[in-house]
């Protein structure tokens, strides 16, 4: 194994954790737009509501360009380090392979 790249690797792990922040930012976003009707209504005016709703959007914008550019690059060194090893390319690394 010591001619099979570490770059491979590194590239699948850190696409697969890009991939699990992506389904995760829904959910995160829901509980973030809960966050001013948890607040006492009282002490938050209606304004202060609506300025955090449109200012989560604006920031969860940011935040799913910036993922979704990630994520485009680390399949691109996914692709390039399979390219790089045939043998991981054609499943012949892979003990479940048939």
């Amino acid at each position: 194994m010591p001619g099979r790249p570490l770059f491979l690797e590194r590239a699948s792990f850190h696409r697969r954790r890009l991939g699990d922040a992506a389904r995760v930012l829904p959910i995160l976003a829901m509980l973030l737009i809960l966050v001013p009707v948890w607040w006492v209504p009282s002490s938050v005016s209606f304004a202060a509501g609506a300025v955090w709703i449109f200012s989560l959007w604006g920031v969860l914008v940011i935040a799913v360009w910036a993922l979704h550019r990630a994520l485009l690059r680390a399949e691109a060194a996914t692709v390039r380090a399979s390219e790089a090893d045939p043998d991981a390319a054609q499943g012949r690394d892979d003990p479940h392979a048939l």
